[in-house]
Formats: structure tokens, C-alpha cells, sequence
């Protein structure tokens, strides 16, 4: 059982580690209300966060709130956004008038952005690799 939101993102993505740095600085004076979890790194083990596998995590943004639950793509970042204070960005992407516009929106930038930030060759072994220029 999970206390807080735990995030399940790709630390080896740019835009979402910029996205990350960016709530972790909102939560600065209460550290750890929302429990990052980097994917990317080799001991990540999906058991451990109610059976998300690297390969699920990698197609859309999972976040497992404080009742155990797993939210998927938009309601994700609804669950995630209120964990960092910004409960009302996570309410708006859920409001009936905007989700499907944000459900679309999600569901092209989570198909395309491993090749959109320059990473589809290094993600074809089941897991990324970092460039190494």
C-alpha cells in the first residue's frame, strides 16, 4: 500500500525527467507526498509497484494513488497533479468538455515519443538505453 501517489515515468525521457523536476520543485517543503519512480533504471522491478511492467509503463504514464489504485494515461496525471498541489490542472484535464481533447492529445504523444525525443533505436531490446555521443 502506497502512503502517497507513487509515478511511474521514464527517466530517460526529456520531456517527462523536465516535467518531473518541475513537480518535485513544487513539492520542495513537503518531500516525498508523491514518490518518483524512475523506470529506467535497471532495478526496476513492476512486482513491486502493483505488477506495472517496464514495457506498460513505457506506453503510457502510471500512477498508483494512496488506495493502492492504478490510474492510467490522463487520469494519471489528474492523480498526480493533486499529490503535487496542483489538484485543480488535474480536475480541469478531467472535466467532460476537455478530456477527450486530452485523451487524444496523450494518446499521439505517448505513441510518438520515443522517436519524437530522438530514442525509438535505443528502445528496441525491451528496454532503452542512453545515447552515449
Amino acid at each position: 500500500m502506497y502512503p502517497d501517489p507513487g509515478v511511474l515515468y521514464d527517466g530517460l525521457c526529456p520531456v517527462c525527467v523536465t516535467e518531473i523536476r518541475f513537480l518535485q520543485f513544487l513539492q520542495r517543503k513537503q518531500p516525498q507526498k508523491v514518490d518518483f519512480v524512475n523506470i529506467a533504471l535497471p532495478g526496476y522491478d513492476g512486482g513491486k509497484y502493483k505488477d506495472v511492467s517496464y514495457e506498460m509503463a513505457m506506453e503510457e504514464m502510471h500512477v498508483i494513488d494512496e488506495k493502492d489504485e492504478v490510474h492510467r494515461g490522463i487520469p494519471a496525471f489528474a492523480v498526480m497533479y493533486g499529490g503535487v498541489g496542483l489538484g485543480w490542472l488535474g480536475r480541469f484535464m478531467m472535466w467532460p468538455g476537455v478530456r477527450p481533447f486530452m485523451d487524444k492529445s496523450y494518446a499521439i504523444f505517448a505513441r510518438n515519443r520515443l522517436k519524437w525525443t530522438g530514442r525509438g533505436e535505443e528502445c528496441t531490446s525491451g528496454r532503452c538505453e542512453k545515447k552515449t555521443h
